[in-house]
């Protein structure tokens, strides 16, 4: 989702010499499949947006592969990019990487000062090592090697490209997937995990796109003169935040869904607030452009017309 709306943007923003690779052209597990591909490329810069993720249910079900195959494809990419003579790189994080109990809004000091939410900490770990590895890399190799290596704490992201999986989802598409489904099947009630009460802020991808490029066109004393050696991360977030119970009946509006919606508070409820603090990135010139509903009604219509409504009762 994320690499497919940074290369949208920077196609619009006039970059013609765009290298990408698919999962199935390129398995960034493998060191040596991934040093081949940099000594072949040389690109000049590079947008590190390639994970393993999803939400609470896969993040509790599949601990071992995120933090195994996260740690592998940052550590290729950036060791490789090094290695490659990259110059220029950005490294994507996330809001799950800060403590569970974080003081709001979170402000990018707030790394590594507390315990993690325990449903997704293989994932917040392995994240927490690429930021690391870029400010290691700056500290030993930015004098002598040019190396600029830049980190992103984005919010919650959602829309085009997204993934509706039935378990593995992240909060929104899981959400209006279960909504749209019944809709069809004329279900008279929707169960989600939790009781609503978490507040979480949402950013629409095409937001984050645009802000990712802005901070790697930035030139280097002005990005820099916004971080320090050892928390070099700048937050991406939209600025507010939203109950899950009334994002629920937000997208149940959006979908069409009549029914009644119930929480299950036997569930994991997960954190119970990620609002980060932007400042940061607002001061150099960024802000978002799509709000929530607007967010939502365009994953809507993404999702109605690539077919994703004709899912029966099978996972996307």
């Amino acid at each position: 989702m994320v690499g497919s709306a940074i290369v949208r943007h920077l196609q619009l923003s006039g970059y013609k010499n765009i290298i990408t690779r698919t999962r199935q052209e390129l398995d960034l597990t493998d060191a040596a499949k991934v040093a081949e591909f940099f000594q072949g490329e040389k690109p000049d810069h590079v947008y590190v947006a390639a994970a393993k993720v999803g939400g609470i249910h896969a993040n509790d079900v599949f601990p071992a592969e995120f933090i195994y195959e996260n740690l592998a494809i940052e550590t290729n990419l950036i060791h490789q990019s090094y290695k490659a003579g990259v110059k220029k790189l950005l490294f994507l994080g996330s809001s799950c990487l800060y403590p569970k109990m974080a003081a709001q809004p979170i402000e990018e000091q707030a790394l590594l000062s507390g315990f993690l939410e325990p449903t997704n900490e293989p994932y917040a770990i392995a994240k927490i090592a690429g930021i690391k590895m870029c400010e290691s890399y700056n500290r030993q190799y930015g004098e002598t090697n040019g190396v600029d290596y830049r980190c992103v704490m984005p919010t919650n992201l959602y829309g085009p490209g997204d993934n509706f999986h039935e378990n593995n989802s992240h909060v929104i598409p899981g959400l209006m997937r279960r909504f749209h489904l019944a809709k069809v099947q004329n279900n008279p009630e929707v169960l989600i995990w939790g009781d609503g009460s978490p507040l979480r802020e949402f950013l629409y991808v095409d937001d984050l796109a645009r802000a990712c490029v802005f901070l790697m066109d930035l030139k280097r004393d002005i990005f820099w003169s916004k971080v320090k050696p050892m928390v070099s991360h700048i937050n991406i977030g939209f600025g507010d935040d939203v109950s899950i119970k009334n994002l629920a009946y937000l997208i149940a509006d959006i979908v069409g869904y009549r029914g009644e919606i119930k929480f299950d508070t036997t569930k994991p409820t997960g954190t119970p607030r990620k609002l980060l603090n932007s400042s940061a990135i607002r001061a150099l010139g960024w802000s978002p452009k799509v709000d929530l509903a607007t967010g939502l009604r365009n994953t809507y219509e993404l999702f109605l017309s690539k077919g994703l409504a004709n899912l029966g009762d099978h996972a996307v």
